[in-house]
């Protein structure tokens, strides 16, 4: 130590040693040193340098002190050191130092230093490799360090990052470090990296962040939680804004729901009495952001309508509501509020539904609409607050009819309690108060009650209004004139000119209402004839120009005063096409109009900047076009004439599509017949399949139960009965064999028998001649004797025989029996089986004749979608042909009124020519030339005549 006393010390006498003279000869010590006492002084040293000599420690140190941390990055302190130097030499926070030494080249010096670093990309992988060392002196000292380069060059530094495998997962890892202050630097850090650069979000995403983080914002008290619950916010912020991908997976991985705990109030009365500190306001806002970033309009739609539900499902929407009705609830986060309701209720009917269904906890209870539209015509409120209620409304609106035709209604006549305060009545004094700024959203409010709505334009008609007592009723159409052409300031001009147009366009009945009236075209051809005014009263003459197109183009030409023809005469006469133009065009130019047509959002800052809504910006854009074409001069006579005699030929075409439309429909209805009978059929196979599938259901069980009843004693001695039938039947064969033989025994003997039986008696019959020899006679005896004996003998072993042929007869009839029960029992169940194959036979047939029938629907269904492909391509030619046809039509009585102006100018010129005869005759001139001249125009005459009696007869015709 005492080495580098010598430099950092003072010296006695002499010149002071400079800064880049100091660092330089530690910068020689750091690199030069053996030993790692040495270098990890001198590096201590260099940090210690690093604020006061920004510049010399970045430019002589920095190689040197990358060097020490490749080198020595075993050494926790010595690593240490070098980043924090690192970090002092790259951050452009001031700090007390440079307020009393100014810093060479300010806030650049950073960024500076930051591009030299990051110009090797090795340089940000030795810093994400030093974040695997747990050690405290490495970790925190690096995620500052990689925090400060993000700072100054986020865009660069992010390319690097991604560059390296799990570099990011490095990173996100830092999230679950013990150590709070390493994980509340690790967010700091995140929020740098992830800002503007979706595909780092989509890693950090995938990373699991979502829970973590949310799992942080609940441990560290929601709302209720400081600074890191901020942090942890704006990272969810910049993960889920403009990023449909990562909405898309917070959606589906269920985090909605847990978004709705944060948005509990506190219902201990002593702390809401104490109010909301500025940490909590900050935190509310941005998890009321955070909603907004899911169902913001600008996402794609049907992510937006999935996040709307989910938001209904959890309840998240009816935590909300309980913020908007509750009190001591701060103004600004009472409007974000009322804002996130509004891009959660938009487009969205069930939302929509719930939303009319909230009261507000006053006495009487009223709905939370009334409650809020009381703020926004309540001159009182705050700007912004009002903004806010406006948008609301117009999302409550929006795509809901049901919800229009509710607010019509108030405005009706009823017989409803009159006590009672609806929105129709806030709306109507709104549109009529003495402030302008109350005027303009009142009558915004009304034309996103009608707007896209041709029933509730048409009720709206109704609406009476009551001037002053003793005088009748004037409708608020009416009343809108009358207000309009008292002038007024430019917002209440504004706000009842665009609820005129969108109340007119495409309703001919509110066309025809407000024509009526004989001074409103007047008022509105003044104004638009006006060439002088700013930039906000040419606002005006081009929505009054634009006014005046809508009674062009959606007059029914009820009104004889001001039909479409007239109306467009004094367009082109008084005012002229190009101005009316230019007028027209003065709207589109504004920049209040552009800013207007791109979101719904009202983001206002001051009432000054109050001009267009968002839906009727987008009607305008719509209708301008039609505006101008409808005024836009007609095409030439030569032209007409060609469209004229191409008419005829377009309506036979339209004839034959007509027909072979007709012949179509008979053919789709012959398909509908059919499909009809096919699908009685399908169905009428269909229960007959279940009625199979239950049977044999049904069979299946009997037989599973008959084999569980019978599985228990036929299991275990299927077997040896099987081997005693056998048997059986060999014995039986056995015995029938013996059987055979003893009966052919027995036949033997019965015929030796007989035969001795007829010897004997022909001995008898022969032993009166045999007296006389008694040798013979004896030998005789003694063969009779025999034969006697032996048939006794024969006779007994028959009936033994006799005896063993009963039993044996007895056995097979018993086996037989057996043999016959056996039988039996195998045919019931070769006879359940046959039916069970013969079901599935027939289940299979059924099966083949339902995918034959669903063949036959899908062909017929296919033949229908071709049907109505070309019915739709013919009704599209049928429709372009009606408007050729409407056009020619325009034409044609253009060429009829320019005929019958000629015919009035030519009976004038013929008066006049008879006058100058008279004054010729009585001065005495010959008239030869006047009367060639006559004879010269009478055929011209004629042949305009014959032209115009051959378009009124084809116009009639038509």
């Amino acid at each position: 130590m005492d080495y580098f006393r010598k430099y950092l010390a003072p010296q006695q006498g002499g010149e002071q040693p400079s800064g880049a003279d100091t660092v330089e000869r530690l910068v020689d010590r750091a690199s030069s040193s053996t030993l790692l006492d040495d270098r990890r002084d001198a590096v201590r040293a260099i940090k210690a340098l690093s604020r006061k000599f920004r510049l010399e420690v970045g430019t002589l140190a920095m190689d040197t002190l990358l060097k020490v941390l490749e080198m020595d990055s075993s050494d926790s302190e010595i690593t240490g050191y070098a980043l924090d130097a690192l970090c002092n030499v790259m951050s452009n926070e001031p700090t007390d130092e440079d307020e009393e030494i100014p810093q060479p080249g300010g806030d650049d010096l950073g960024a500076q230093f930051t591009e030299i670093f990051i110009k090797k990309t090795d340089n940000v992988g030795l810093l994400l490799s030093l974040l695997e060392e747990y050690d405290f002196h490495v970790r925190w000292p690096t995620v500052k360090l990689l925090t400060t380069l993000l700072t100054n060059k986020v865009k660069e530094l992010q390319e690097c990052i991604l560059v390296f495998p799990m570099g990011v997962s490095k990173l996100m890892d830092l999230l679950s470090d013990s150590r709070e202050i390493i994980r509340n630097d690790a967010l700091l850090l995140l929020n740098q990296l992830t800002r503007g650069h979706a595909n780092i979000q989509k890693i950090v995403a995938f990373e699991n962040a979502f829970e973590r983080l949310l799992d942080i914002v609940h441990e560290e008290g929601a709302s209720d939680g400081g600074i890191v619950v901020e942090d942890c916010l704006l990272l969810l912020l910049n993960l889920l804004k403009g990023n449909s991908s990562n909405q898309n997976f917070f959606r589906e991985g269920s985090h909605v729901k847990y978004l709705t705990p944060f948005f509990e109030l506190d219902q201990d009365p002593h702390r809401a009495q104490v109010g909301w500190s500025a940490q909590k306001v900050t935190n509310m806002h941005l998890m009321l952001q955070l909603v907004r970033a899911l169902v913001s309009p600008s996402n794609p739609q049907q992510l937006t309508t999935n996040c709307q539900k989910n938001m209904h499902t959890c309840g998240l929407l009816q935590q909300l509501c309980k913020i908007l009705m509750a009190s001591g609830v701060p103004a600004d986060v009472l409007t974000e509020t009322i804002n996130t309701v509004a891009e959660v209720i938009r487009g969205n009917f069930q939302n929509q539904e719930y939303f009319a269904s909230v009261m507000a906890p006053s006495n009487p209870p009223r709905p939370a609409i009334v409650v809020l539209l009381m703020s926004m015509v309540n001159e009182k409120q705050p700007f912004t607050l009002r903004c806010a209620v406006l948008y609301c409304f117009q999302s409550f609106l929006y795509k809901n009819e049901v919800g229009q035709s509710q607010i019509v209604q108030t405005l009706l006549p009823t017989s409803a309690d009159a006590t009672t305060i609806s929105a129709g009545q806030l709306l109507c004094g709104g549109l009529f108060s003495a402030d302008s700024l109350s005027n303009w959203f009142a009558a915004v409010a009304l034309l996103n009650a009608i707007s896209n709505n041709q029933t509730q334009k048409e009720q709206l008609l109704r609406t009476q209004l009551a001037t002053s007592l003793g005088n009748p009723p004037v409708s608020l159409l009416q009343q809108c004139c009358n207000i309009l052409t008292q002038g007024g300031r430019v917002q209440t001009r504004i706000g009842i000119l665009m609820l005129l147009a969108t109340w007119m366009a495409d309703c001919h009945t509110a066309v025809a209402h407000f024509l009526y009236n004989t001074a409103n075209v007047p008022y509105l051809i003044s104004q638009v004839s006006s060439s002088d005014g700013d930039e906000s009263e040419l606002c005006v003459q081009g929505l009054c120009a634009f006014l005046l197109g809508i009674c062009v183009l959606y007059n029914d030409d009820q009104n004889q005063t001001f039909t479409t023809a007239s109306i467009r005469q004094i367009i082109e006469k008084r005012i002229g096409l190009e101005a009316f133009t230019n007028k027209l065009s003065h709207v589109t130019k504004s920049e209040n109009y552009t800013r207007a047509i791109k979101k719904p959002h009202l983001n206002y800052k001051q009432p000054s900047e109050v001009f267009f809504d968002h839906e009727f910006s987008r009607l305008f854009k719509d209708v301008e076009h039609d505006i101008i074409k409808a005024l836009s001069p007609t095409n030439n006579s030569k032209d007409s004439k060609q469209q004229l005699a191409n008419l005829k030929e377009h309506e036979s075409i339209v004839a034959q599509y007509k027909d072979l439309i007709q012949e179509q429909d008979v053919g789709l209805r012959q398909l509908q017949g059919q499909l009809e009978s096919l699908q009685l059929e399908h169905g009428r196979t269909q229960r007959q399949l279940d009625e199979s599938t239950q049977q044999i259901q049904q069979l299946r069980d009997q037989n599973a139960l008959l084999k569980a009843t019978k599985g228990a004693k036929s299991s275990s001695s299927d077997l040896c009965r099987e081997e005693e039938v056998k048997q059986l039947n060999e014995k039986l064969q056995h015995l029938s064999l013996q059987l055979v033989e003893k009966d052919s025994h027995i036949e033997k003997m019965k015929t030796d028998l007989l035969v001795l039986e007829a010897r004997v008696n022909a001995q008898d019959l022969a032993d009166e001649d045999k007296e006389n020899n008694p040798s013979e006679t004896a030998v005789l005896q003694q063969t009779v004797n025999r034969l006697n004996t032996e048939l006794h003998e024969l006779r007994l072993h028959v009936s033994n025989k006799d005896t063993e042929i009963h039993r044996v007869t007895s056995e097979c009839s018993s086996l037989q029996r057996q043999l016959k029960e056996l039988s039996l029992a195998s045919n019931n169940l070769a006879v359940d089986t046959g039916k069970v194959q013969s079901l599935s036979d027939e289940v299979k047939k059924l099966t083949d004749d339902k995918n034959s029938l669903q063949e036959r629907l899908k062909k017929a269904n296919e033949e229908n979608l071709n049907f109505a492909d070309k019915i739709h391509k013919l009704e599209d030619a049928v429709s372009r042909e009606q408007t050729e046809k409407s056009k020619v039509n325009d034409e044609l009585d253009t060429l009829k009124k320019e005929q019958e102006d000629l015919l009035v100018l030519l009976a004038d010129q013929d008066t006049k020519i008879d006058t100058y005869k008279k004054k010729l005759r009585e001065l005495g001139q010959e008239l030869e030339e006047v009367i060639i001249i006559s004879s010269l125009l009478m055929p011209g005459l004629y042949v305009l005549c014959a032209s115009f009696s051959f378009f009124s007869v084809f116009h009639v015709s038509q």
